[in-house]
């Protein structure tokens, strides 16, 4: 009813809300899916007009497998019993063509409760199901892609540090599943040493102060082998840019340092030998010359009575002597001295030096002593060992000119082939650590990478002669083992010489014991291709006594020999041209006279002792440059215990 002269006002029914949405198909269904209602939301999504779908079943909507199995009927089933079905699917339209559709399907009740059929919405996310099938496609092959790339451990961190996701490279190189490491903190990866110094937090810090972390070091595996990594960390955000947490890459990269350390031993090791092996050949002819101007001295001596003249044969001599400790340490680093080695007890041998020690680094420098009870044996020369020693003290000292620090430790070390990557040119196996700490100045990089160098030096000119850990290095390859060296500026200079355990077990040097019998002289046959060692040699064997024939070379010496001229003795040099070298003369000589002593000089002891294992009773050596004395002793000493 209306009121006379006044307009009516329309009302909107639910009916006529229904025909105004268009983007949407709402209609009815009676309990048996007969389409009641049609809007034009569904004349639009499916094609028909209400007079061609009323009064036909909504299974007509459905493709040809859903309807196959029962889609239709179990749809409504599902709403009546639980009062809504909701889900998306394929719908036909009348053309044929397919689209994919979002279904919500409630249940209707009369105003008596009772049971009234269904309303059915239905919208068409074809759109939105290809953006997210587009999405999970590029989910599936980044995943694909991450997963395939197997020499990269990738994954992701929360912001405290605990694996969100794991890649079959981080599987492979780290040992863990993925469900066997997700929720897990990545400290797990780290080394007991780096944990306890809190470097899986320091790393996680500094990325993401910094935005990104990048760096190499040890890792372990899940069975507790530990490999190389080179790790990269970056920070992930959100589109609003808040921090999500971390993206890791690790890549094992064990191989490659191993080859590189390889390549560059291979380069330090040659350098190192061709270094060796010219210093070993100056020494030997430095020798020769100073043997001949210790000779010449030595027999001026014994004929002048002028004393101005003695005492400038006395300063001659003492450079000749300082020539001939410089030849010494060229040797020791060429690897060419003669060693004495006995199975040693390092710390027995650093106790019975500590005296002379702590005279060497004076009273502003604390010297203290770490050294390990159970310390394993060493087969070592022990004078070499405690002149080895006493230079490294003594370096450590001339680094700290104010005073400071210095300790002597020792302790049993199983180097494994992981170490045997940081320390080049050594065998995995058991060893004995001496190491050498001082609190000085340090050394640089390019200096600590030089510093075995022979006559390369950090001190002043006048200060040292830059063959301290020369004859140092020299000293412990002859000895099987190896040298490393560990220093920055300002915080001090370790040096670690690492001598392989021995498997020979200590013994006591049996005492040696010699007749005593009237030195009988005899007759001497010098071998010698330098002229001026030559003539000095005669003359100096001449001065004690022994009648000298003289060879400038083996052939000459084999002819004196088979002229069956007298020869009580053989003093030979080991190196001489024309093909036949000393030990092959005395070879020779035995051949001839089985028993003839043999006394072999050079300045390259090694080829001499070298051939002195052989057989060799009454074989000596004796290094140039020698003195008249020590010469004259030998010879004593071989003629008193010559055979006859």
């Amino acid at each position: 009813m209306t009121l006379e002269g006044t307009a009516a006002t329309p009302v909107s029914t639910p009916d006529d809300l229904v025909q105004g949405i268009v983007d949407y198909a709402i209609y009815r269904l009676d309990a048996n899916g007969i389409v009641l209602s049609w809007n034009p939301g569904a004349e639009r999504f499916k094609g028909y007009t209400a007079a061609e779908i009323i009064g036909k079943n909504f299974a007509c909507f459905f493709i040809d497998g859903d309807i196959a199995r029962g889609a239709p009927a179990t749809i409504l089933a599902t709403a009546r019993e639980a009062g809504q079905y909701e889900g998306d699917g394929w719908r036909l339209r009348k053309d044929g063509s397919q689209f994919w559709a979002s279904v919500v399907i409630n249940r209707l009740q009369n105003t008596a409760g009772e049971f009234d059929g269904f309303a059915k919405i239905t919208r068409d996310i074809s759109d939105s199901r290809t953006v997210q099938q587009a999405l999970r496609l590029s989910e599936q092959r980044f995943r694909m892609l991450v997963d395939s790339l197997v020499h990269y451990a990738i994954f992701t961190l929360d912001p405290d540090g605990h694996v969100t996701s794991w890649n079959l490279g981080a599987e492979r190189a780290k040992g863990y599943s993925r469900d066997q490491i997700l929720g897990e903190s990545y400290a797990r990866f780290f080394t007991a040493e780096d944990r306890a110094a809190g470097r899986p937090e320091q790393t996680l810090s500094a990325a993401r102060a910094n935005g990104r972390f990048e760096g190499e070091g040890w890792r372990v595996r899940k069975d507790g082998s530990r490999f190389l990594a080179n790790v990269v960390i970056d920070l992930m955000h959100d589109q609003d840019g808040e921090f999500l947490g971390y993206a890791a890459i690790t890549r094992d990269i064990t191989e490659k340092h191993a080859l590189e350390a390889a390549r560059e031993q291979l380069y330090q090791s040659q350098k190192m030998e061709s270094v060796g092996q010219l210093t070993g050949g100056v020494a030997h002819d430095f020798n020769n010359l100073l043997t001949a101007v210790s000779g010449s001295l030595a027999l001026v001596m014994a004929a002048s009575t002028d004393e101005r003249v003695r005492r400038l044969i006395e300063v001659a001599q003492r450079a000749a002597d300082r020539g001939g400790k410089l030849t010494h340490q060229l040797l020791a680093f060429s690897r060419r001295q003669i060693l004495q080695p006995q199975t040693s007890n390092i710390n027995d041998l650093i106790t019975a030096f500590e005296i002379l020690l702590r005279r060497a680094v004076g009273e502003t420098i604390n010297l203290q002593f770490d050294l390990s009870p159970p310390l394993w044996l060493s087969e070592i020369d022990p004078a070499q060992f405690q002149s080895a020693l006493l230079n490294l003290v003594v370096n450590a000292r001339d680094a700290m000119p104010k005073g400071g620090a210095l300790t002597i430790e020792t302790r049993n070390i199983e180097i494994r082939a992981a170490d045997a990557l940081r320390i080049r040119e050594i065998a995995p196996g058991p060893y004995v650590c001496i190491t050498v700490h001082d609190s000085g100045s340090g050394m640089t990089p390019t200096a600590r990478d030089r510093a075995i160098e022979p006559f390369f030096t950090t001190k002043d000119v006048g200060q040292g002669s830059g063959l301290g850990l020369s004859q140092v290095y020299g000293f412990v390859r002859q000895s099987d083992g190896q040298i490393e060296i560990e220093s920055a500026i300002g915080a001090g200079t370790s040096v670690s010489l690492y001598l392989p355990q021995s498997q020979t077990p200590s013994s006591k040097d049996a005492a040696m014991q010699a007749t005593q019998t009237d030195t009988t002289h005899g007759t001497i046959l010098v071998v010698e291709d330098d002229p001026d060692v030559l003539e000095i040699a005669v003359a100096a064997v001449e001065s004690f006594g022994y009648k000298v024939h003289a060879a400038r070379d083996g052939a000459e010496a084999l002819a004196i020999l088979l002229s069956e001229k007298p020869v009580d003795l053989l003093f030979t040099d080991v190196v001489m041209p024309k093909g036949l070298s000393g030990v092959d003369l005395a070879r020779d000589a035995r051949l001839l006279q089985p028993e003839i002593p043999v006394l072999m000089a050079s300045g390259y002891p090694r080829e001499a002792m070298q051939e002195r294992k052989d057989d060799n009773e009454n074989m000596a050596f004796i290094a140039k440059p020698y003195t008249l004395s020590a010469l004259s002793e030998k010879l004593d000493v071989m003629t008193r215990n010559a055979p006859g």
